[in-house]
């Protein structure tokens, strides 16, 4: 198992330990020719990052090892465009670096949500 795969191992846990609405999106890895062609086919988007996050924040992570490991053309476009999309996006180098980012994001989402439900209408007179 390479590192890469163990983070990501560690990332999962932690998300749904914490009830996230998530997914890993499975594109690394190596493959016959005829099965790549075929997930091409059935929607399968080089550079998709590797963790989408639904709930409670909107959220892309492309996981890297801890060290080493670079971002392709592709990861970097859909990094781009989701962020322009209003996601929130992060290429983090290992599961730890991943969590502590998330923490902020869904903390500061929160400390908004709540700010945005005490402020009072003004009333009309």
């Amino acid at each position: 198992m390479d590192s890469e795969e163990k983070e990501q191992m560690k990332l999962a846990a932690y998300l749904d330990g914490q009830k996230f609405l998530w997914c890993h999106v499975p594109n690394g890895g190596h493959r016959r020719k005829i099965v790549a062609a075929s997930l091409k086919r059935q929607g399968v988007k080089s550079g998709c990052p590797d963790v989408l996050v639904f709930a409670p924040i909107q959220a892309a992570i492309e996981l890297k090892r801890k060290s080493g490991g670079s971002v392709s053309a592709n990861q970097r476009k859909w990094l781009d465009a989701l962020g322009n999309a209003g996601w929130e996006t992060y290429v983090a180098r290992g599961a730890d670096s991943a969590i502590k980012w998330l923490v902020e994001k869904v903390e500061k989402a929160a400390n908004e949500k709540e700010g945005e439900e005490n402020e009072q209408p003004k009333a009309n007179h």
